[in-house]
């Protein structure tokens, strides 16, 4: 796991203590994982991790539903 990505799963479990770890399909949208109080702090931490800007009039939103859409859509080796 890349470590951006990583930053960003260990960022989702610590406001998830009851979780031990997260699969990569696992709908974190709708298991509760990201809701609307946390999201605009979520989308930040990953245009720091990611290393660029998210225009969130733009971003859709199974690019970030789950870790694996997320490792493809900000750390994938063909985003530039």
């Amino acid at each position: 796991m890349n470590d951006g990505l990583q930053q960003v799963k260990d960022w989702i479990l610590k406001r998830h203590p009851e979780r031990e770890d997260i699969p990569g399909d696992l709908d974190l949208i709708e298991n509760r994982l990201i809701d609307s109080l946390s999201f605009v702090e979520f989308v930040f931490l990953l245009e720091q991790q990611c290393g660029r800007s998210i225009e969130m009039e733009t971003l859709e939103v199974d690019a970030i539903r789950t870790l694996d859409a997320i490792e493809a859509n900000f750390f994938g080796a063909e985003v530039g």
